[in-house]
């Protein structure tokens, strides 16, 4: 009787003092020891937005103009210059607006010097040769890069559109379609004019589209 207490009582000891082991030093050995989670990279890139209104631009006399405040119309956004070969296209531009700004059409031109060094003067000698030479009336902004390091916010914006649409201006008078929800959907190339039958088809749809 009496030795078998005793060799009951000698297994308590060994008992107590696996429980008595602090469970944190176990659990902190054992976390040192699992793999530790990494950091997940992804080489997809969030798709650029095409709505391209969110700027403050200033017109050539100095004046800061929200392109929102054009949301609601068919916009039609040129890089122009003064003394490129296809300068002349200011005439179409110009008679492509009279006829169509009162079905919703803006047509703003962006003043660049990017090619050829063809529009290398002030914004106050711009605005000069556009009225004097073409009788410019629509939106002229002060000019601005369209291209390279210095390029706007804007037109790098245009550039990083999905083909078609994207892409950097090919030379002076490249022509992005914004529809009236403010985004980029059609663009024409410096050669299409803006008697273009095609170019004005788009905009045709597009102020259907719009009404």
């Amino acid at each position: 009787m009496h030795s078998r207490f005793r060799r009951t009582s000698s297994i308590k000891p060994a008992i107590l003092g696996a429980i008595l082991i602090p469970a944190g030093a176990n659990a902190a050995s054992n976390q040192a020891n699992l793999p530790q989670p990494t950091e997940v990279t992804t080489s997809e890139e969030k798709p650029v937005s095409k709505y391209v209104l969110d700027y403050e631009m200033k017109t050539l006399d100095g004046k800061p103009v929200k392109l929102e405040s054009y949301k609601g119309k068919v916009i039609l956004m040129v890089n122009v210059a003064s003394k490129c070969g296809l300068t002349p296209q200011y005439k179409g531009l110009e008679a492509l607006y009279k006829q169509y700004k009162d079905d919703g059409l803006v047509i703003i031109g962006f003043p660049a010097n990017n090619f050829g060094n063809q529009e290398p003067g002030s914004d106050k000698e711009i605005a000069e040769f556009c009225s004097l030479n073409y009788g410019v009336t629509f939106p002229m902004m002060s000019k601005v890069s369209v291209k390279g390091k210095d390029v706007h916010p804007l037109y790098k914006q245009l550039a990083a559109q999905p083909e078609p649409v994207g892409g950097a201006p090919q030379w002076n008078f490249d022509k992005f379609l914004v529809n009236h929800e403010g985004e980029v959907v059609i663009r024409h190339s410096p050669r299409i004019t803006p008697e273009d039958k095609n170019l004005i088809a788009d905009i045709e749809r597009l102020i259907k589209d719009a009404s």
